[in-house]
């Protein structure tokens, strides 16, 4: 391997470690080459072959005129119909919240004890969001930000595995929480207020460092849906 290619593949593994712990989740705009030239302390013809090769691999993708994003090839996972086989099989239901349970349990353990200040505001952020949407009394604004807000959770595990297992079924989770979220708050008023309570207990254990709590909180947040699920 030539000193060239050797720089070239030393990017790439850099880049690489930066798409796997969400440094540049899905849909991310790269910085300038000129910029990760100087992080990586290289040539800008090494930093555009490196993300030439990883363009070619659908990692990224170029947009004319506006920069390198990524993709979101690390993210594939069941499509739509999920929805549609979670409404219609009570049975696939319940392994999903059954899976639910043990992830988003272990996440929420993890994200206590590594999420850093950047996560806390993202975590609060949505928090703020899903509360928005409780007072305007918007389902659809809520169930989109509880998804947002898991997705939020996943990344501050700082946990590649978790962050990718969660993310290679994003889908179905996302469907999953918006039809138990749209169908349960439609059951009636109560229910919204202590799914929000819930997630407010969550998101303060978790940006206090308290991991035992996190993971107890999620899980009766999880109990608690697969619970009025069971009623409906």
């Amino acid at each position: 391997m030539t000193q060239e290619a050797g720089r070239v593949e030393n990017v790439m593994r850099q880049i690489e470690t930066a798409l796997l712990d969400g440094t540049w989740p899905a849909h991310a705009r790269l910085p300038a080459e000129r910029a990760l030239a100087e992080q990586y302390g290289v040539s800008r013809n090494t930093v555009r072959e490196a993300i030439q090769r990883l363009a070619a691999r659908g990692l990224l993708r170029s947009r004319q005129g506006a920069g390198v994003y990524v993709t979101e090839q690390l993210r594939t996972g069941p499509p739509s119909p999920w929805g549609q086989l979670i409404a219609d099989h009570p049975g696939v239901r319940d392994d999903v919240l059954e899976f639910r349970r043990v992830l988003e349990g272990a996440t929420a353990y993890f994200a206590a004890l590594r999420c850093t200040d950047d996560d806390r505001e993202r975590i609060r952020t949505h928090l703020a969001a899903l509360e928005q949407a409780r007072q305007d009394d918007n389902q659809p604004g809520e169930a989109a930000a509880d998804a947002r807000l898991h997705e939020a959770i996943a990344q501050a595990s700082h946990n590649t595995m978790f962050l990718h297992l969660h993310a290679s079924v994003i889908g179905m989770l996302r469907e999953h929480i918006r039809f138990n979220g749209s169908s349960l708050r439609a059951q009636e008023a109560d229910v919204g207020t202590q799914l929000l309570v819930q997630h407010r207990a969550v998101c303060d254990a978790i940006c206090n460092g308290r991991a035992d709590e996190a993971r107890a909180a999620m899980q009766s947040h999880i109990d608690y849906v697969a619970s009025r699920v069971a009623d409906d």
